[in-house]
């Protein structure tokens, strides 16, 4: 969704790679710019009135985006902001490989704990091994070093790069620890929720493209000069939008999760009062390579066991579940807790003045990702006709807002 996705990305190994979101480096990056962001929106000001919260989806609406209904083009994957204030934009890829790693890299418009600053081009890496160890990398380029096409994903920051057609990306990666070359190929079809244009007024947005939201990859990883073979398997998405996340959106959950052959991302997007706390979900289910339910106003979500957590203060829901019904299928995915894997207040991974403004914007933000296991279950009728669960599934709860 993910937000202060680029980055607030929250994703992970296992059955799940983020919203909108995960490697320590990029998760720092994510919640700095959670909380920078935060203190600007709280300065804005609400003089515009607001126009009501909603996922562009209408023929008008579509038009006006010249975007088509039926079909994503390897354009909107292109650069779709100039860099300059009052945007951001990344691309996010994350890859979940065979021996038990992870890697992230998001080539990124600008550090996002300077939101409003001028085009200041950076690349995080992170790869997570499976016996605990982490390397995080951060290539930062000038803005003379720094290019990104239009028409595709062709985006280059001083020696990396990321380029795709939405079938088929290769990334690569370097700086003088890691070089990285990653190619992904696509098998669950480019996808987006409506025209991925979620709208808090005439002006403001954040758009957001899955292009890529299960594919294979295979390349080579070489480390402190050991390089080795990888495959597995990916994701790729792309964000970009003209207003801080914390002046639009109060709270979301989200997750995607791998479950047998079925490919799952499931959000709960909730604004802020400001745009009359209106619900927005987000729901995709694929089987195989086809896409088998997608339409967001046909999903009834709920949240149960919710108790505060002690850390952040915020509400958390232990059992979340997304009901899908369309007159023709209906399908159920629920998420039930089991761990914490991170808890953090945003305030508290800032300082100096930073840290004085939020708290003086009374900001109180938090960013908390669980571990537990999630359940797809598939019926006929009133009656289960199938269920498939997976374990270590990962998702996350970003809240922004002040808790009830």
């Amino acid at each position: 969704m993910r937000a202060v996705r680029a980055v607030l990305h929250g994703k992970s190994r296992g059955a799940f790679a983020p919203a909108i979101g995960a490697a320590a480096a990029v998760l720092a990056v994510s919640i700095a710019c959670a909380a920078s962001a935060a203190v600007l929106a709280g300065c804005a000001g609400t003089s515009r009135a607001a126009a009501g919260a909603h996922t562009a989806g209408s023929p008008e609406e579509f038009a006006r985006l010249g975007l088509s209904p039926t079909q994503v083009e390897p354009w909107e994957d292109g650069a779709r902001t100039d860099g300059s204030r009052g945007t951001y934009e990344w691309w996010y890829f994350d890859f979940s490989l065979d021996d038990g790693s992870t890697v992230v890299v998001v080539f990124l418009t600008k550090d996002f704990t300077r939101p409003n600053a001028p085009l200041s081009p950076v690349v995080t890496f992170s790869l997570d091994g499976p016996d605990g160890t982490t390397v995080s990398r951060t290539v930062t380029a000038r803005a003379a070093d720094f290019s990104a096409a239009a028409d595709r994903c062709d985006v280059a920051i001083g020696a990396c790069m990321a380029s795709g057609d939405l079938a088929a990306y290769d990334v690569h990666f370097e700086d003088e620890e890691v070089v990285a070359d990653l190619h992904l190929a696509r098998t669950v079809p480019s996808w987006r929720p409506g025209t991925g244009h979620a709208f808090f007024d005439e002006e403001r947005y954040f758009a957001w493209l899955p292009s890529v939201p299960r594919g294979t990859v295979e390349g080579t990883l070489t480390v402190g000069g050991a390089a080795r073979r990888v495959t597995g398997v990916g994701y790729h998405d792309h964000n970009w939008g003209n207003a801080a996340l914390p002046g639009l959106v109060h709270d979301w959950y989200w997750g995607r999760a791998r479950i047998g052959d079925c490919t799952v991302i499931a959000s709960f997007i909730t604004a802020t009062d400001r745009y009359g706390g209106v619900a927005l979900p987000v729901f995709m289910l694929a089987r195989g390579d086809a896409i088998v339910a997608d339409d967001a106003a046909r999903v009834r979500f709920s949240a149960r066991d919710t108790f505060t957590d002690p850390a952040t203060g915020k509400p958390v829901a232990g059992v979340l579940v997304y009901d899908y019904e369309d007159g023709t299928s209906r399908w159920r995915i629920t998420f039930r807790r089991r761990t914490d894997l991170v808890r953090t207040k945003f305030v508290d991974l800032l300082s100096g003045f930073t840290r004085l403004a939020a708290r003086l914007a009374g900001f109180d933000g938090a960013y908390l990702r669980f571990g537990g296991t999630v359940t797809l279950e598939r019926f006929e009728g009133a009656e289960v006709a199938e269920t498939v669960s997976q374990d270590a599934a990962v998702w996350e709860l970003m809240y922004f807002g002040h808790a009830p």
